[in-house]
């Protein structure tokens, strides 16, 4: 059944979903071949990981500061800064392979991941207080339905990625897809609705520290920082596994498809049922048991008998 949105919301959600697409997209695109390119430029595995990892890891730190003074800030300026930083960064880092030596070009590619970090966290700390504003009825539903515009974006991002690096090398995709980014920013800047101060953001003084003390908080925040790792495990590690089998491009960035395919499908489920019928711990916890499940099984575990 299609929810009765008034055409302010309509807009707002579509707006969200673009900018949800096209910035996991940026983000995810890089997987099937930045191991490569690094590796070229005298990268070790650990290296190209944590400029992987770097990028989670500001969001985390950042984020509850950007929480904090968002209602200063306002929620529309903080999500269009967010996209006007995370597409420039993502055009600088299809740039890297002019870079010359190793530790110039890890040196760069660390703060131009840093800095879309900070544009990314920036995204989404403004989409949850603006959703949360325009669909206080709905938001587990619309929250679970702009995670499908993110997983859609995973799907895309490592395939037209790898289609564009096999058309013509390591900075067409980068400027290709950063550039669209980019242009949904000016999008959004005409179509985003504006939000006051008094938008219903509350501007607490408390601290990170004080929030982390509330036992669900703290649960909550550590499930997300180990599932969320699970993504960014694979984004630097998958790659150079599979490369024994010799795959193109194409094919490598659809081996990235998987994980994001079964994400935008199933997230709108699992929101409306959370919605409407299952009590938020037991989602979570059944989400953890199944991601944990899987890396047994992609490892696999020594206790998984396999034959040679």
């Amino acid at each position: 059944m299609i929810p009765k949105f008034s055409k302010r919301q309509w807009l707002t959600l579509i707006i969200i979903g673009l900018a949800d697409f096209c910035n996991a997209i940026c983000v995810s695109l890089q997987s099937p071949f930045f191991p490569k390119e690094a590796e070229a430029k005298g990268c070790s595995a650990t290296e190209y990981g944590l400029v992987f990892g770097i990028f989670e890891l500001v969001v985390f730190f950042i984020s509850p500061f950007y929480g904090r003074y968002i209602n200063k800030l306002g929620p529309k300026l903080l999500f269009n800064g967010g996209i006007f930083s995370s597409g420039t960064t993502a055009i600088l880092f299809g740039l890297l392979d002019q870079v010359p030596g190793h530790m110039p070009f890890i040196t760069l590619a660390f703060i131009i991941r840093i800095i879309e970090a900070l544009g990314n966290a920036a995204f989404l700390t403004a989409s949850f207080a603006i959703i949360a504003k325009e669909f206080p009825d709905n938001v587990a539903t619309t929250f679970a339905s702009l995670e499908t515009f993110f997983g859609l974006g995973l799907i895309v991002g490592p395939t037209l990625g790898g289609a564009l690096y096999a058309v013509d090398g390591y900075y067409l995709p980068f400027v290709t897809l950063g550039s669209a980014l980019f242009i949904v920013g000016i999008l959004t800047i005409i179509i985003l609705p504006h939000h006051s101060q008094d938008a219903g953001i509350a501007a607490d003084k408390a601290s990170i520290f004080r929030v982390l003390r509330i036992p669900g908080v703290l649960v909550c925040t550590l499930g997300i920082c180990a599932t969320s790792s699970s993504i960014g495990f694979l984004t630097a590690v998958l790659e150079p596994h599979v490369r024994q089998f010799d795959l193109s491009p194409v094919l490598l960035g659809l081996v990235f498809v998987i994980n994001g395919g079964i994400y935008a499908l199933t997230a709108p489920i699992w929101g409306w049922v959370v919605d409407k019928c299952l009590n938020p711990k037991i989602a979570s916890f059944i989400g953890c048991i199944l991601i944990a499940a899987a890396f047994c099984l992609i490892g696999p575990a020594s206790f998984i008998p396999l034959e040679e």
